[in-house]
């Protein structure tokens, strides 16, 4: 039976990354300024109109999901994303020795609807944070194959939140594999809320972003529409 998609795997990104105005709280600049606040101050604090923050965790490029599994038999076992709130995310951290800065978290989007800014940070390997995330808010680190595999395609909803999950890992590991210059060598410093990185050297200054590459996959077919090349 044929499934109708209303979009492609990983493509369907629910979250807005760029506001028509600049001074708009859930533009790029104007939460990131939010968010050095509110990691300075008190995270439990929140000032007026400004955007709640929720931050998604990946693990060796596994995001952070909460899964159930239904009684029923034959129906898959339904998921989400584990999103934590700015300040539990903090406190979970902070309790394992992981510090939470502006520099560690990247700018995935927003929700206007919601008034919420999302993020995505990645974090090292360590089994007591596992441990208590699995404890505390029943949550897990799950490859984003697997997650595919267990993803009703027809439900647009958990079809955005694996799209969502696709973009964050994929702005992750582009960090992970461009923190040194490929001029001059030195090491780079995230920018724009981790849209970019620039180059430490005081006389390179290199800007460096993600990289688009531009896939065309061809399927040869026949007149009659019913064999492949």
């Amino acid at each position: 039976m044929a499934i109708s998609l209303n979009s492609h795997l990983f493509a369907g990104n629910p979250l807005r990354s760029k506001t028509p105005k600049l001074h708009d709280p859930l533009s790029l600049s104007s939460s990131f300024e939010s968010l050095k606040s509110h990691l300075h101050q008190n995270p439990e604090t929140h000032p007026p109109n400004s955007p709640f923050f929720k931050v998604l965790l990946f693990k060796k490029g596994r995001p952070l999901v909460s899964s159930s599994i239904e009684e029923e038999d034959g129906v898959a076992p339904s998921w989400h994303l584990g999103w934590i709130d700015l300040a539990d995310c903090k406190t979970i951290l902070g309790k394992h020795g992981v510090q939470l800065t502006e520099s560690s978290l990247v700018y995935l989007g927003s929700r206007a609807e919601e008034h919420v800014v999302y993020w995505a940070m990645d974090v090292v390997e360590n089994g007591e944070l596992a441990t208590e995330l699995s404890n505390r808010k029943q949550l897990c680190f799950v490859e984003l194959r697997t997650l595919m595999m267990a993803t009703d395609w027809t439900d647009s909803w958990v079809m955005g939140d694996l799209a969502i999950a696709g973009h964050g890992r994929a702005l992750l590991e582009w960090h992970n594999q461009s923190r040194f210059c490929g001029h001059c060598g030195d090491k780079t410093v995230p920018k724009e809320a981790g849209r970019m990185k620039q180059c430490s050297n005081e006389l390179c200054k290199k800007s460096v972003y993600p990289r688009l590459d531009p896939v065309v996959i061809m399927l040869v077919i026949d007149r009659e529409n019913n064999r492949v090349l």
